[in-house]
């Protein structure tokens, strides 16, 4: 293959109009969403919550939630959202702020990427074709939208690696450059920059940049943050046999760079929190502290499973790589065609353009790099969005040869779209439609708990609720299932019509049209079903009350039964049989607060002159229990749960 890159491609420029639409479908998507609902029980209101404390104990080292040490995640998500509601004030939108900016800038860093690998293929009036496909597919897929209604770091992993692939391509080919120069014995290749400047294209920056990305990858969510751009940089220069030029990356200034950002959190982390004496009989060392915990218990024993306490699900393998493909519908319609292409690129080095061969091998490492990994270590379901952008960028690259007339890719498309798109889409709009029509209206008032089926037994994976609903509940769901039908048609006959009539470009502005429909209803059924994820009308019961700080805030089990109560309440809770799971650890340290209960505390706190407000999933065996001891008042129910108080 002919190592020198095209210099004849179109010019790689940003389309006005492909960013407005762009940033009006995000504005539409994320801004939207950043004040309904309130913050969900679990890690969305743990992780703000420990960027709250963050800004109350001027503390940005070690991470607390309720008075207790918490060790779970590096800090970059709580810097972030601290840092937000330090600007703004301590609101819940401004502390999920930074993950839509984060989305934005996801959108803009893939654009980049697929101009610069799609734009031999873009038509040659719209160069930017490619990126803008790709850009909008990961704008209006499901998993993307899906995962940033809730406060996790798994969004900037794909923004991370976007910008760590993109950044690598660059510093390779100015090795490469460089090294041609060299051995024709040539001045090296000079871009102009125009008025008479020029500026030696060296690969240091590139190389620093990289560096710079994996440290806050590391900051955002650990190790992992090196294991995926490391591993996708030795797999591609192995592929393509050039591991001699690992040297040319400049790896000891790139390693200060990395060291200089990752390491001074790393360093006071441990020291702030040295090793102490541990409990015996519990699977724990003799002594450990926060080197223990983070780097090997949060690391090595989670890859392997035995992470100490074991708090989360498994997804078994094959639902894994399925659901991974589900969170990029339904631009996964047209992956299937682009893999066989970019599978014969590989195969026919010597013909493909460098270009292209590029595209080809970097599309295909890059999730096989992520999948895999989370293949042979513990996985959830959503552990597979940083490979999204991949996907995106290849289901564009099929629409953008299509869109530029190549006969081979519009037939692929046309058949995605006939053979699957069209009824699928037809599919869920008649699903949908029939519960909009027959679900029964619930009357005025209804909380929605009393139409779920409780199923706990899914209630580890993070969309484990949805399997609660039954048909009475879809009554609350109308507006949301109706919107959806329409939104299914235009998705499945709308574009296929267009497409059968050769008008791509209008075929796939009307599936990122009826995508946007769809989420957003999607966020509205997220709102109506908020009852059973958070409590923010519970701690809104709770402080209309008036609590005072002598008073007691109590959750009948562990945290993250009721956690975005703290949040809002601005108020210490405590845990009766609670001192299990994300406390667990922290609370072995000598300023660990006492804020875990027992039946026997609970119920000398109830009689006592004190006001205690008890959140509980279990009411009336609350009432029988504690009403021998002082009187019990309902203050507020919703979602399934319950706010009693003595006074």
């Amino acid at each position: 293959m002919n190592e020198t890159i095209t210099q004849s491609a179109p010019a790689r420029r940003w389309s006005p109009l492909s960013i407005a639409i762009l940033t009006v479908t995000w504005m539409l998507l994320q801004i939207g969403g950043l004040f309904t609902p309130g913050l969900l029980d679990d890690v969305d209101s743990i992780y703000i919550e420990i960027a709250r404390e963050m800004l109350r104990r001027h503390d940005f080292v070690t991470p607390y939630v309720n008075g207790i040490r918490f060790f779970d995640k590096p800090p970059l998500m709580y810097w972030m959202a601290a840092g937000s509601m330090h600007l703004f004030g301590v609101h819940d939108w401004a502390a999920r702020l930074p993950l839509a900016l984060a989305v934005l800038a996801l959108l803009l860093a893939v654009y980049a990427l697929g101009i610069r690998l799609f734009a031999e293929i873009s038509p040659t009036a719209h160069p930017d074709r490619g990126g803008f496909y790709a850009a909008l597919a990961m704008a209006t897929s499901i998993g993307p939208y899906l995962y940033t209604r809730f406060y996790i770091p798994d969004i900037l992993l794909a923004l991370w690696m976007t910008l760590a692939v993109h950044l690598f391509l660059i510093a390779l080919d100015r090795i490469k450059e460089t090294s041609q120069n060299q051995t024709q014995n040539q001045v090296p290749h000079v871009s102009h920059l125009g008025h008479g400047f020029s500026a030696i294209k060296s690969p240091l920056l590139p190389c620093l940049a990289f560096a710079a990305v994996m440290a806050l990858n590391v900051l955002t969510k650990g190790l992992i943050g090196l294991v995926f751009p490391i591993g996708f940089v030795f797999l591609y220069l192995a592929v393509t046999k050039q591991l001699r030029l690992l040297t040319r990356f400049h790896p000891l200034s790139s390693t200060a760079v990395f060291l200089i950002i990752a390491a001074p959190w790393h360093i006071l982390a441990a020291l702030r929190t040295p090793a102490i004496a541990l409990p015996t009989g519990l699977g724990l060392p003799a002594t450990g502290g926060w080197a223990w915990f983070y780097l090997y218990n949060e690391h090595i024993a989670r890859f392997l499973g035995h992470r100490i306490p074991h708090d989360y699900g498994q997804v078994p393998i094959p639902l894994f790589w399925l659901l991974t493909a589900i969170w990029i519908m339904p631009w996964a319609a047209f992956l299937p065609g682009s893999i066989a292409d970019y599978i014969r690129s590989l195969r026919n080095r010597v013909t493909a353009t460098p270009r292209s061969y590029e595209a080809a091998l970097s599309l295909l490492l890059w999730p096989l790099v992520v999948l895999g990994f989370f293949t042979f270590s513990s996985r959830q379901e959503y552990y597979g969005l940083p490979a999204l952008p991949a996907l995106a960028l290849m289901a564009a690259a099929l629409l953008t040869r299509a869109n530029r007339g190549e006969s081979d890719a519009q037939q692929s498309a046309l058949n995605w779209s006939l053979y699957f798109l069209l009824p699928f889409a037809t599919a869920a709009a008649i699903v949908c439609g029939y519960f909009a029509i027959t679900a029964p209206h619930p009357a005025p008032g209804t909380d929605i708990a009393s139409l779920l089926a409780a199923n706990p037994r899914f209630y580890n994976l993070s969309l484990g609720h949805l399997f609660d609903l039954t048909g009475a509940a879809m009554g609350l769901f109308r507006g949301p299932l109706t919107a959806v039908a329409v939104s299914m048609v235009a998705i499945g006959l709308g574009s296929y019509a267009l497409r059968r009539k050769g008008r791509a470009y209008a075929a796939n502005l009307t599936l990122a049209a009826a995508m946007i429909v769809t989420l957003l209803a999607a966020h509205v059924g997220l709102a109506r079903f908020y009852p059973i994820l958070g409590s923010k009308g519970l701690a809104e019961a709770i402080n209309a009350d008036q609590p005072t700080p002598n008073d007691f805030i109590i959750l009948d089990g562990e945290l993250t039964s009721g956690s975005a109560l703290i949040f809002y309440t601005r108020h210490q809770v405590h845990l009766v049989d609670g001192r299990v799971n994300g406390l667990w650890y922290g609370s072995f340290w000598p300023d660990a607060p006492h804020i875990f209960e027992t039946e026997s505390t609970l119920r000398q706190l109830w009689a006592s002159p004190q006001r205690v407000f008890l959140f509980t999933y279990k009411p009336e065996a609350r009432i029988k229990d504690l009403t021998p001891y002082a009187p019990v008042r309902t203050l507020a129910t919703s979602g399934g749960k319950t706010v009693l108080t003595n006074r």
